[in-house]
């Protein structure tokens, strides 16, 4: 009896899981781009404890419940940019502050770019991008922003 209580409460996680809804996201101009599908396939099922969540656009990705992080693939690469330079785990990104507590980081001077928006009040920056960069690095970087030119 106790084993039909389990198949029935793990039927029924399943189904419930299942049903979670689908994160409405818009996908970025260049998410046909192959290099996307690369950087996609990669992404964790699970990003700094948080689960991934179903989307409805192409080259996007959401973790947590309700969604803490998004990705978007495809969006125009970016080499010049007043933003903060950050670097994790050999990854550079462009921090734009505008909307904090969520940050949005853009990966720098990788074709096609990626964004990835954080609501810091649920998890750390860093800590998602330094999950993310195994995926992200499939994107060959063209140089480095802590680069100094003359």
């Amino acid at each position: 009896m106790l084993k039909n209580h389990l198949i029935l409460i793990t039927a029924s996680v399943l189904v419930l899981t299942g049903c979670a809804p689908v994160v409405p996201l818009e996908p970025a101009e260049q998410a046909n781009d192959a290099a996307c599908a690369e950087v996609i396939v990669r992404l964790p099922d699970e990003l700094a404890g948080l689960p991934e969540r179903r989307v409805n656009a192409q080259s996007t990705a959401a973790w947590g419940e309700p969604a803490a992080v998004i990705l978007r693939c495809g969006l125009e690469p970016v080499e010049v940019s007043s933003l903060v330079c950050v670097t994790a785990s050999d990854i550079d990104w462009l921090l734009d502050e505008s909307e904090a507590p969520n940050y949005r980081f853009i990966s720098f001077a990788r074709s096609p770019a990626t964004e990835v928006i954080v609501d810091s009040t649920v998890v750390a920056g860093v800590t998602v991008l330094e999950e993310l960069a195994a995926s992200i690095s499939v994107l060959d970087a063209t140089k480095r922003c802590t680069e100094v030119t003359n």
